[in-house]
């Protein structure tokens, strides 16, 4: 009874996330109808009306769509699979002995035990991180040199040491004096991180991997523009991407007056003015940036968080009492019982990833719809200016034009790009009995 009580809970959960974007205006209505159509009569990864590739590229997208379909599918397996031989095989149990036979501080054990499962792990995962580079290369979406790429994969191990210690030594501490309740009690403290964490990111954290400039310091023009769509000039941002990737992006990131919107520089050309499809890419973040969206999911992960800490205190409890003996984890206070935490994590993502992903595309899709009515009067043809944006994108992303159904309902947390495309054409809130649902008339 407890476990469908908390099936409810989760559902109930993704049904508050997507009623919170389920406000569907007849033009929205109207154009999610022709681009669902146009996908539905068009051949599976073949190529739509409304965005299309050439063939060389068509081809290279569909075999990159597979590979990177094996690879999603493939590295959640294998992360769980690990985790269950690490158990069997005693090697937990070892890492744990390790740390306790070095030093009988406690909070010393906990940073040891974790460098080794954190050690142990990426060596598990390399395969897999590497052939995840080598495709980025292969097919020219990266330019990141291997000395360069193993320095970002150093420095995030280090960062997860060193904040995974903390909170590994906060769970434990939990664990051991409210052990029927340190699920409620840490997803209580878990709250308060989060948001720090939100907030630190872009001050702290992303300034390690990459360098960032004023916007208008280089695209005054850009900075203008993104004024015009609702961001101060002091929250934005230009990251040298260059360095690493080919393609195209901007995200919005931060909390409070750490918020800001960042746009990669190889979404630009310097000395030239933005281009219709441009201001429709960072109109579509300044959609996320107006409309709050980073921290509103933020705030229904941490919803979702209280009841899947739930499920894994009771998949911790059900795994000792079953496997404790054979795997040498005699309670839940023992630093082994990470590994049975992390298990329940990555079994209980599985399951809901079609729901976290049906949430971000909804949330995606209303950034879209922001960024097409923001940008309508900056450009001669809104329309055209996002169809015209998903093909030039696309393309240098080589991103599958028509994904099988199910593949987009499990495992893409946007739209698939030929869905956007087709909705952008479509939608026109300006035609005679529409109303725009942003930027009223």
């Amino acid at each position: 009874m407890r476990l469908r009580s908390f099936a409810l809970a989760l559902c109930l959960l993704a049904c508050i996330g997507l009623s919170a974007c389920a406000s569907e205006t007849p033009a929205e209505h109207a154009a999610d109808l022709y681009a669902a159509k146009e996908m539905a009569a068009a051949p599976v990864q073949g190529n739509l009306p409304d965005y299309s590739l050439p063939p060389t590229q068509l081809t290279q997208a569909q075999h990159l769509a597979s590979l990177r379909l094996n690879l999603h599918f493939g590295s959640e397996a294998w992360g769980i699979l690990q985790l269950v031989f690490l158990l069997a095989l005693g090697i937990i149990a070892r890492m744990r002995d390790t740390a306790v036979r070095i030093t009988r501080h406690r909070w010393l054990q906990g940073y040891i035990f974790l460098l080794l499962f954190l050690f142990c792990r990426t060596l598990l995962n390399l395969p897999l991180s590497l052939y995840s580079h080598h495709l980025g290369l292969y097919y020219g979406l990266s330019i990141q040199s291997w000395p360069g790429w193993f320095a970002d994969a150093g420095k995030a191990l280090v960062l997860e040491w060193l904040v995974g210690g903390l909170l590994l030594l906060l769970l434990f501490a939990l664990i051991r004096k409210a052990p029927r309740r340190w699920w409620l009690v840490f997803w209580l403290a878990a709250v308060p991180i989060v948001l720090a964490g939100l907030y630190l990111s872009p001050i702290l954290i992303d300034p390690l991997f990459d360098h960032f400039e004023p916007l208008a310091l280089h695209h005054p023009d850009l900075a203008t523009q993104l004024e015009h769509m609702g961001v101060p000039a002091n929250r934005q941002f230009l990251m040298k991407a260059s360095a690493k990737v080919t393609t195209p992006n901007a995200y919005v990131t931060g909390l409070a007056n750490s918020k800001r919107i960042v746009v990669w520089d190889t979404s630009l050309t310097p000395g030239q003015s933005p281009s219709p499809e441009v201001l429709w890419m960072v109109g579509h973040e300044c959609g996320h940036y107006v409309l709050h969206h980073v921290l509103k999911g933020t705030l229904l992960t941490l919803a979702g968080l209280l009841p899947l800490l739930y499920l894994c205190y009771l998949f911790l409890e059900w795994a000792i009492i079953r496997y404790g003996t054979r795997w040498r984890i005699p309670s839940q206070r023992d630093w082994g019982a990470l590994a049975i935490i992390l298990l329940a994590v990555s079994l209980l993502n599985t399951v809901t990833e079609p729901i976290s992903n049906a949430i971000s595309r909804q949330i995606e899709h209303h950034a879209d719809i922001y960024g097409e009515e923001a940008i309508h009067g900056l450009v001669p043809d809104t329309q055209l200016a996002v169809k015209n944006a998903c093909d030039s994108d696309g393309l240098r992303a080589l991103e599958d034009p028509n994904p099988r159904p199910w593949v987009e309902f499990w495992t893409y947390n946007h739209p698939a790009t030929g869905r956007r495309a087709a909705f952008g054409k479509a939608y026109n809130p300006w035609a005679p009995g529409m109303e725009p649902k942003y930027f009223k008339k």
